[in-house]
Protein backbone atom coordinates (compact mmCIF):
# COMPACT_ATOMS: atom_id res chain seq x y z
CA UNK A 1 0.00 0.00 0.00
CA UNK A 2 1.61 3.32 -1.08
CA UNK A 3 1.03 6.39 1.06
CA UNK A 4 -0.25 8.18 -2.25
CA UNK A 5 -3.21 6.55 -1.98
CA UNK A 6 -4.01 8.58 1.29
CA UNK A 7 -2.01 11.64 1.58
CA UNK A 8 1.29 11.91 3.53
CA UNK A 9 -0.36 13.98 5.95
CA UNK A 10 -3.39 13.15 8.83
CA UNK A 11 -4.42 16.40 10.21
CA UNK A 12 -4.61 15.09 14.00
CA UNK A 13 -6.20 18.71 15.78
CA UNK A 14 -3.46 21.05 16.46
CA UNK A 15 -0.74 18.59 15.04
CA UNK A 16 -0.47 16.43 11.81
CA UNK A 17 0.94 12.95 11.48
CA UNK A 18 3.64 11.94 8.70
CA UNK A 19 1.90 8.93 7.05
CA UNK A 20 5.54 8.51 4.89
CA UNK A 21 6.35 6.64 7.78
CA UNK A 22 5.00 4.06 10.67
CA UNK A 23 4.37 4.91 13.75
CA UNK A 24 4.18 3.88 17.37
CA UNK A 25 1.04 4.75 19.48
CA UNK A 26 1.60 4.76 22.83
CA UNK A 27 -1.49 3.21 24.69
CA UNK A 28 -2.59 4.26 28.16
CA UNK A 29 -5.66 2.76 29.79
CA UNK A 30 -6.87 4.39 32.71
CA UNK A 31 -9.36 1.20 33.59
CA UNK A 32 -9.38 -1.57 36.64
CA UNK A 33 -9.86 -3.79 34.36
CA UNK A 34 -7.73 -4.01 31.22
CA UNK A 35 -6.50 -7.25 30.51
CA UNK A 36 -2.41 -6.27 30.34
CA UNK A 37 -2.48 -3.31 32.75
CA UNK A 38 -5.41 -2.88 34.22
CA UNK A 39 -5.33 -0.69 37.66
CA UNK A 40 -2.13 0.59 36.97
CA UNK A 41 -2.65 3.87 35.45
CA UNK A 42 -5.87 5.30 37.31
CA UNK A 43 -3.85 7.97 39.26
CA UNK A 44 -3.42 11.02 36.97
CA UNK A 45 0.17 11.21 38.50
CA UNK A 46 1.10 7.80 37.43
CA UNK A 47 -0.69 8.10 34.33
CA UNK A 48 1.31 11.46 33.39
CA UNK A 49 4.57 9.24 34.10
CA UNK A 50 3.97 6.89 31.86
CA UNK A 51 3.31 9.07 29.20
CA UNK A 52 6.24 10.64 29.62
CA UNK A 53 7.87 7.94 29.42
CA UNK A 54 6.64 6.30 26.43
CA UNK A 55 7.67 9.53 24.41
CA UNK A 56 10.74 9.61 25.72
CA UNK A 57 11.27 5.80 24.27
CA UNK A 58 9.78 7.36 20.78
CA UNK A 59 5.80 6.99 20.31
CA UNK A 60 4.42 9.87 18.61
CA UNK A 61 0.75 9.11 19.55
CA UNK A 62 -0.96 8.08 23.15
CA UNK A 63 -4.13 6.37 22.85
CA UNK A 64 -6.08 6.36 26.06
CA UNK A 65 -8.76 4.27 26.97
CA UNK A 66 -11.58 4.56 29.76
CA UNK A 67 -13.57 1.19 29.00
CA UNK A 68 -11.76 -2.16 29.16
CA UNK A 69 -12.90 -3.81 25.49
CA UNK A 70 -11.00 -7.20 26.78
CA UNK A 71 -13.15 -10.34 26.38
CA UNK A 72 -15.82 -10.09 28.91
CA UNK A 73 -15.12 -7.04 30.03
CA UNK A 74 -18.10 -5.02 31.88
CA UNK A 75 -19.26 -1.97 30.23
CA UNK A 76 -18.90 1.16 31.91
CA UNK A 77 -21.26 4.10 32.82
CA UNK A 78 -20.88 7.06 30.79
CA UNK A 79 -19.73 9.32 34.05
CA UNK A 80 -16.85 6.64 34.73
CA UNK A 81 -15.86 7.10 31.04
CA UNK A 82 -15.99 10.82 31.18
CA UNK A 83 -13.97 10.89 34.40
CA UNK A 84 -11.55 8.82 33.22
CA UNK A 85 -10.44 9.82 30.40
CA UNK A 86 -11.27 13.61 29.86
CA UNK A 87 -9.33 15.34 32.43
CA UNK A 88 -6.25 12.86 31.41
CA UNK A 89 -6.68 14.21 28.05
CA UNK A 90 -6.36 18.29 29.24
CA UNK A 91 -3.45 17.08 31.36
CA UNK A 92 -1.26 15.33 28.61
CA UNK A 93 -2.31 18.33 26.10
CA UNK A 94 -1.14 20.53 28.65
CA UNK A 95 1.98 19.16 29.58
CA UNK A 96 3.69 17.46 26.66
CA UNK A 97 3.49 17.89 22.31
CA UNK A 98 1.82 15.18 21.28
CA UNK A 99 -1.17 14.11 19.40
CA UNK A 100 -3.23 11.95 22.11
CA UNK A 101 -6.34 9.53 20.62
CA UNK A 102 -9.18 8.43 22.33
CA UNK A 103 -10.03 5.13 22.38
CA UNK A 104 -13.78 5.31 22.70
CA UNK A 105 -17.30 4.37 21.12
CA UNK A 106 -19.21 7.17 23.26
CA UNK A 107 -19.97 10.24 21.67
CA UNK A 108 -20.13 12.64 24.59
CA UNK A 109 -16.84 11.11 25.39
CA UNK A 110 -15.75 12.08 21.70
CA UNK A 111 -17.10 15.58 22.08
CA UNK A 112 -15.93 16.13 25.64
CA UNK A 113 -12.03 14.84 24.68
CA UNK A 114 -11.82 16.87 21.30
CA UNK A 115 -12.77 20.06 23.54
CA UNK A 116 -9.66 18.60 25.72
CA UNK A 117 -7.53 18.70 22.90
CA UNK A 118 -7.67 15.04 21.30
CA UNK A 119 -6.34 14.91 17.56
CA UNK A 120 -7.89 11.54 16.58
CA UNK A 121 -11.07 8.87 17.50
CA UNK A 122 -9.86 5.53 18.13
CA UNK A 123 -13.50 3.40 17.86
CA UNK A 124 -13.30 -0.05 18.07
CA UNK A 125 -17.19 -0.04 17.30
CA UNK A 126 -16.51 1.87 14.44
CA UNK A 127 -18.87 4.79 14.81
CA UNK A 128 -21.61 2.19 15.45
CA UNK A 129 -23.13 3.74 18.82
CA UNK A 130 -26.14 5.96 18.92
CA UNK A 131 -24.45 9.34 18.00
CA UNK A 132 -21.47 8.47 17.35
CA UNK A 133 -21.19 9.12 13.82
CA UNK A 134 -22.66 12.69 13.90
CA UNK A 135 -20.18 13.32 17.10
CA UNK A 136 -17.11 12.01 15.44
CA UNK A 137 -18.18 14.44 12.14
CA UNK A 138 -18.51 17.35 14.48
CA UNK A 139 -15.31 17.09 15.90
CA UNK A 140 -13.78 17.66 12.68
CA UNK A 141 -11.26 14.75 13.94
CA UNK A 142 -9.84 11.70 12.03
CA UNK A 143 -11.44 8.91 12.69
CA UNK A 144 -10.06 4.99 13.45
CA UNK A 145 -12.91 2.50 12.28
CA UNK A 146 -12.16 -1.26 13.94
CA UNK A 147 -14.12 -4.74 13.29
CA UNK A 148 -15.55 -6.06 15.98
CA UNK A 149 -18.00 -9.01 15.90
CA UNK A 150 -20.08 -8.62 18.32
CA UNK A 151 -19.61 -7.11 22.36
CA UNK A 152 -16.42 -7.78 24.46
CA UNK A 153 -18.72 -9.35 26.26
CA UNK A 154 -19.41 -12.57 23.72
CA UNK A 155 -17.12 -11.81 21.19
CA UNK A 156 -15.13 -14.52 21.90
CA UNK A 157 -17.76 -17.25 22.36
CA UNK A 158 -17.23 -18.93 18.95
CA UNK A 159 -17.04 -16.86 16.57
CA UNK A 160 -17.62 -17.82 12.79
CA UNK A 161 -16.78 -16.55 9.40
CA UNK A 162 -17.23 -18.01 5.95
CA UNK A 163 -14.17 -15.66 5.01
CA UNK A 164 -12.72 -13.88 7.06
CA UNK A 165 -11.04 -11.22 4.78
CA UNK A 166 -14.14 -10.85 2.88
CA UNK A 167 -16.31 -10.05 5.95
CA UNK A 168 -13.78 -7.71 7.47
CA UNK A 169 -13.52 -6.20 4.20
CA UNK A 170 -17.15 -5.57 3.52
CA UNK A 171 -17.59 -4.12 6.90
CA UNK A 172 -14.94 -1.87 6.64
CA UNK A 173 -15.94 -0.94 3.41
CA UNK A 174 -20.16 -0.17 4.74
CA UNK A 175 -18.59 2.05 7.68
CA UNK A 176 -16.07 4.26 5.48
CA UNK A 177 -19.99 4.58 3.13
CA UNK A 178 -21.51 5.58 6.52
CA UNK A 179 -19.01 8.02 7.42
CA UNK A 180 -18.52 9.78 3.91
CA UNK A 181 -22.25 10.25 4.51
CA UNK A 182 -22.22 11.30 7.52
CA UNK A 183 -19.86 14.28 6.53
CA UNK A 184 -16.04 12.47 7.50
CA UNK A 185 -14.20 12.54 4.16
CA UNK A 186 -11.64 9.61 3.75
CA UNK A 187 -8.86 11.59 3.84
CA UNK A 188 -10.22 11.85 7.92
CA UNK A 189 -10.37 7.80 8.12
CA UNK A 190 -7.81 4.91 9.06
CA UNK A 191 -8.75 1.18 9.39
CA UNK A 192 -7.64 -1.43 12.23
CA UNK A 193 -8.69 -5.21 11.09
CA UNK A 194 -9.22 -5.84 15.23
CA UNK A 195 -7.61 -9.09 15.91
CA UNK A 196 -8.64 -10.42 18.64
CA UNK A 197 -11.84 -9.59 18.47
CA UNK A 198 -14.49 -11.75 17.84
CA UNK A 199 -11.93 -14.08 15.85
CA UNK A 200 -10.11 -17.28 16.56
CA UNK A 201 -6.27 -17.38 16.69
CA UNK A 202 -6.72 -18.92 13.03
CA UNK A 203 -8.94 -16.33 11.81
CA UNK A 204 -6.70 -13.47 13.43
CA UNK A 205 -3.51 -15.09 11.60
CA UNK A 206 -5.49 -15.21 8.39
CA UNK A 207 -6.41 -12.15 8.41
CA UNK A 208 -2.93 -10.89 9.26
CA UNK A 209 -1.43 -12.56 6.49
CA UNK A 210 -3.66 -10.97 4.09
CA UNK A 211 -4.51 -7.50 5.66
CA UNK A 212 -2.74 -5.74 3.20
CA UNK A 213 -5.41 -6.94 0.84
CA UNK A 214 -8.36 -5.24 2.94
CA UNK A 215 -11.08 -3.00 1.21
CA UNK A 216 -11.46 -0.19 0.97
CA UNK A 217 -8.26 0.24 -1.11
CA UNK A 218 -6.24 3.18 0.07
CA UNK A 219 -6.98 4.16 3.70
CA UNK A 220 -4.09 3.51 6.41
CA UNK A 221 -4.08 0.82 8.47
CA UNK A 222 -3.60 0.97 12.66
CA UNK A 223 -2.67 -2.92 13.71
CA UNK A 224 -2.83 -3.46 17.49
CA UNK A 225 -1.72 -6.69 18.58
CA UNK A 226 0.36 -6.15 21.47
CA UNK A 227 0.30 -8.59 23.99
CA UNK A 228 -2.71 -10.20 23.09
CA UNK A 229 -4.21 -14.00 23.47
CA UNK A 230 -3.57 -14.92 19.55
CA UNK A 231 0.37 -14.53 21.07
CA UNK A 232 0.01 -16.36 24.24
CA UNK A 233 -2.53 -19.26 22.49
CA UNK A 234 0.73 -19.64 19.54
CA UNK A 235 3.55 -19.37 21.72
CA UNK A 236 2.13 -20.81 25.38
CA UNK A 237 3.30 -17.23 26.46
CA UNK A 238 1.55 -15.84 29.63
CA UNK A 239 0.43 -11.84 29.19
CA UNK A 240 3.79 -10.56 30.82
CA UNK A 241 6.09 -12.77 28.17
CA UNK A 242 4.33 -12.23 24.64
CA UNK A 243 6.73 -9.16 23.98
CA UNK A 244 8.92 -11.03 21.95
CA UNK A 245 5.77 -12.54 19.80
CA UNK A 246 4.47 -8.94 20.01
CA UNK A 247 7.40 -7.64 17.57
CA UNK A 248 7.76 -9.88 14.89
CA UNK A 249 4.38 -9.16 14.31
CA UNK A 250 5.15 -5.62 14.66
CA UNK A 251 7.39 -5.74 11.97
CA UNK A 252 5.50 -8.00 9.91
CA UNK A 253 2.68 -5.36 9.85
CA UNK A 254 4.66 -2.54 9.03
CA UNK A 255 5.70 -5.04 6.16
CA UNK A 256 2.31 -5.05 4.89
CA UNK A 257 1.82 -1.40 5.03
CA UNK A 258 0.70 -0.28 8.37
CA UNK A 259 1.33 3.14 9.26
CA UNK A 260 0.00 3.05 13.56
CA UNK A 261 1.36 0.63 15.49
CA UNK A 262 -0.39 0.11 18.61
CA UNK A 263 1.57 -1.00 21.67
CA UNK A 264 2.41 -1.32 25.36
CA UNK A 265 6.38 -1.88 24.92
CA UNK A 266 7.23 1.01 23.30
CA UNK A 267 11.14 1.24 23.74
CA UNK A 268 11.17 -2.08 21.83
CA UNK A 269 8.53 -1.97 19.40
CA UNK A 270 10.04 1.64 18.10
CA UNK A 271 13.18 -0.26 17.03
CA UNK A 272 11.38 -3.40 15.93
CA UNK A 273 9.50 -0.15 13.07
CA UNK A 274 12.68 1.49 12.29
CA UNK A 275 14.85 -1.76 11.48
CA UNK A 276 11.49 -2.90 9.40
CA UNK A 277 11.60 0.08 7.78
CA UNK A 278 15.17 0.67 7.09
CA UNK A 279 14.96 -2.66 5.34
CA UNK A 280 12.11 -2.13 3.27
CA UNK A 281 13.48 1.47 2.09
CA UNK A 282 16.69 -0.68 0.84
CA UNK A 283 14.59 -3.07 -1.01
CA UNK A 284 13.02 -0.12 -2.87
CA UNK A 285 16.48 1.11 -3.57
Amino acid sequence: MSTADYGSRLPCGDRELDLSRTHVMGILNTTPDSFSDGGQYLQLDAALRHVERMLEDGATLIDVGGESTRPGAAPVSLEQELERVVPVVEAIKARFDTIVSVDTSTPEVMRDSAAAGAGLINDVRALLRPGALQAAAQSGLPVCLMHMRGEPQTMQEAPRYESILTEVGRFLTERVQACEQAGIGRERLLLDPGFGFGKTLEHNLELFAHMHLLQPAGLPLLVGVSRKSMIGQLLGRPVDQRLAGGLALAALAVARGARIIRVHDVAASVDAVRMSEAVLQAQAR
